[in-house]
């Protein structure tokens, strides 16, 4: 069975990014749509690929207030690997949006009216009056009744400043140490020992001395100096890495709106009229 996946984001750049990641992933081309201008026939589109007609306005509205609109139509078993696509950052929620905009004189689609006043045209007619009625009305009224004894409501609306804060980069420090090797060169005396057997030509004769006729053994052994080498690491220097935190108070300046109603009363004080005399000429 085909679905169709849809996603509101804030901007035609994350929405374009979006897109090259569905193309990436193999998705079809012509199984994406991208709507990133006001069009006439877009909500007949959406409705054509299944949208509900109620969020096809509200699409709709996000494109004509500058939003993107990515659509993309696949099998049941492909909805989870496209929405986790679709989902991340940029994408603005719909019903949060509709209730934005309500807020600020759009309508939206009402199913109990004919499509001439409902939807984006009754919104435009709302707020070039400069007038809004109920999410019921389709379209904006005087501020009189109409005479069928139904109540025609102006919400008043007051707008209030909520300052939060965020944790935002400022640049970041990086240290990193590494090891690295640089020949050295050190000079060192060493002692050698050599051994010498030189054998010469004598003719003389034997003396007392030279103890003749008897085993002798004598040894001499060669020694000689080496150099051994030994490594002592010391520290040299310490590089520390230190936060300081600082609290500041920081006065945010903005503007809140509201609704102010006039109301201006033209009836007369005494009503007036003409009654018949009591007195007849006869």
């Amino acid at each position: 069975m085909s679905k169709t996946v849809t996603c509101l984001y804030q901007d035609q750049q994350k929405a374009s990014e979006i897109v090259s990641r569905l193309e990436q992933a193999d998705i079809s081309r012509g199984d994406i749509s991208f709507y990133s201008t006001p069009s006439d026939n877009l909500i007949d589109d959406l409705e054509d690929a299944g949208v509900p007609r109620s969020d096809a306005h509200a699409y709709a509205e996000g494109v004509r207030r500058g939003a993107s609109l990515v659509t993309v139509e696949c099998d049941e078993d492909e909805v989870d690997r496209v929405v986790g696509i679709l989902d991340g950052e940029g994408i603005l929620d719909l019903d949060e949006q509709q209730t934005a905009w309500r807020s600020e004189g759009w309508q939206g689609y009402d199913a109990s009216t004919s499509g001439s006043t409902a939807g984006l045209g009754s919104a435009t007619a709302g707020m070039a009056s400069g007038l809004t009625g109920t999410s019921d009305t389709t379209r904006a009224q005087s501020d009189r009744t109409d005479g069928t004894g139904r109540d025609e409501v102006i919400p008043v609306v007051e707008e209030e400043l909520h300052v939060g804060k965020r944790e935002v980069g400022h640049g970041r420090v990086r240290i990193q140490s590494r090891v690295v090797e640089r020949p050295v060169q050190e000079q060192v005396d060493l002692r050698e020992e050599r051994v010498h057997v030189e054998r010469r030509p004598v003719d003389r004769p034997l003396s007392e001395g030279d103890a003749a006729f008897r085993d002798r053994t004598i040894e001499a052994e060669e020694r000689r100096e080496e150099a051994v080498v030994s490594k002592e690491a010391r520290v040299t220097e310490e590089v520390v890495v230190r936060k300081d935190v600082e609290e500041r108070t920081e006065t945010v300046s903005d503007t809140v709106r509201k609704t102010e109603v006039d109301v201006e009363d033209e009836r007369n004080v005494r009503a007036t009229g003409t009654t018949d005399s009591t007195d007849r000429k006869r």
